[in-house]
């Protein structure tokens, strides 16, 4: 990896080798020690250009393998993973009152979120350094897609989800063949457990606040974005927050980009919680460390009231001079709802709480109706029927008659002129 110089800890400063089995600054620990890949940006812009990237082929997050952190001639899953669709649908900027507005459906994925890009990183990581099984604790999306990475390689996995994960997602997990253990409690109580199991039999751990290298993969759907814009940068990119390693990781990716040339400017961060768990948000608006929260959102695949990469995420927001939001749940809901029936997209609730968030602040006028803004949609709607039906309501259920069909159209207020 000639690209990467190794890592450093966003705490002390202290740089390290890039190393099998370095995950945290050794004097940090494990909560503050949280380290970053740093690369040799020089090499890059001498190993590739913009316009090499432009013209590859392989569709997938590995044409911008210059700036992974893998060795090129590793095995890597047939999955495609990356290259998700950036739409401009038209309907939903008219319904939020934007004129460019861009949505990327990271839904798309093998695994239906944006999960699988930094799965896809952890299972060829443990593959270089040789591992058998890969671990981690997930709310559901991240082990999902660390499942069917690992499934399309052969390697074992073991999964820990809080009891409340929704049993689409769990599905998914039974039909890779992934060890799943059902932790009765938080999300916090099954990410203690898989890191005592982790330190006891010395698997693979793939959970990304803890191994540096995931924030990596994650980091493709800000090249994508950059690339799909004809690298014109938009002027806020807005997104749903749980642990925090995905925004830092939309963030690290235009860095990338600015340190060799690629673009000429960064855009504006928006994180954005549920008001039912949103330890991020309200330290960020009282500009205080982080305390605890409850994990009371429907929204479960951000319902994380201990984040496990809290300063990665705070720094990207304050860095980029953007902000962050919290929605209730009905915002949330909603937001789902419209942006399905103007979009014909269909994203779970933590994908869509982006949407919600920038519903809000279009109203308030904290963001122009005429600015550029992606929104990005971290997960299918798939992964949670439940609340989607909640959010959308029931069908009209009738007895297979015309006359009966007709009153209980007119019952709903709905014309029969369809």
């Amino acid at each position: 990896m000639d690209n990467v110089l190794g890592l450093r800890c966003i705490h002390c400063g202290r740089e390290f080798p890039a190393k099998p089995g370095l995950y945290t600054c050794p004097s940090c620990g494990s909560k503050e020690g949280i380290l970053d890949v740093q690369y040799d940006y020089a090499q890059i812009k001498h190993q590739t250009t913009r316009e090499q990237v432009e013209n590859s082929r392989d569709y997938s997050v590995f044409r911008y393998l210059p700036f992974l952190p893998i060795k090129p001639e590793t095995p890597r899953p047939h999955l495609c993973i990356g290259w998700s669709p950036l739409y401009k649908p038209a309907g939903l900027g008219e319904s939020l009152g934007l004129s460019n507005l861009y949505v990327k459906d990271d839904g798309q994925n093998p695994t239906s979120s944006l999960k699988d890009r930094a799965s896809v990183i952890a299972v060829i990581k443990a593959i270089e350094e040789q591992a058998t099984t890969i671990a981690c604790s997930s709310t559901g999306n991240a082990a999902s897609s660390l499942a069917g990475s690992a499934a399309a390689m052969g390697i074992r996995t073991v999964i820990f989800v809080p009891g409340r994960a929704p049993q689409g997602k769990i599905a998914q997990l039974l039909i890779f063949g992934a060890n799943v253990i059902s932790v009765q409690g938080s999300y916090e109580d099954a990410f203690r457990l898989s890191a005592e199991a982790i330190e006891r039999w010395g698997w693979y751990n793939r959970n990304a606040a803890i191994n540096p290298y995931l924030v990596e993969g994650k980091k493709t759907v800000s090249l994508e974005i950059a690339e799909q814009l004809h690298w014109k940068v938009p002027d806020w990119v807005i997104l749903s927050v749980g642990d925090g390693c995905t925004i830092a990781g939309v963030w690290k990716g235009f860095k990338d980009l600015y340190s060799v040339g690629w673009i000429d400017r960064l855009p504006k961060l928006v994180g954005v919680q549920s008001t039912g768990c949103s330890p991020l948000v309200d330290a960020f608006l009282e500009n205080r460390p982080w305390q605890p929260a409850e994990e009371n959102t429907l929204a479960d695949s951000i319902a994380v009231g201990v984040p496990r990469n809290p300063e990665k995420a705070l720094r990207a927001v304050r860095e980029s001079g953007g902000t962050m939001i919290a929605v209730r749940d009905e915002e949330i809901l909603e937001a789902l709802r419209e942006l399905g029936k103007t979009s014909g997209i269909f994203g779970e609730p933590a994908g869509v709480t982006g949407i919600a968030g920038l519903k809000r602040m279009v109203a308030q006028g904290t963001i122009g109706r005429d600015e550029t803004v992606v929104a990005i949609v971290t997960g299918n709607g798939l992964k949670d029927v439940k609340n989607a039906i909640a959010a959308a309501g029931e069908p009209i259920c009738v007895e297979p008659s015309l006359p009966l069909l007709i009153e209980a159209l007119q019952q709903r207020g709905i014309s029969s002129n369809l």
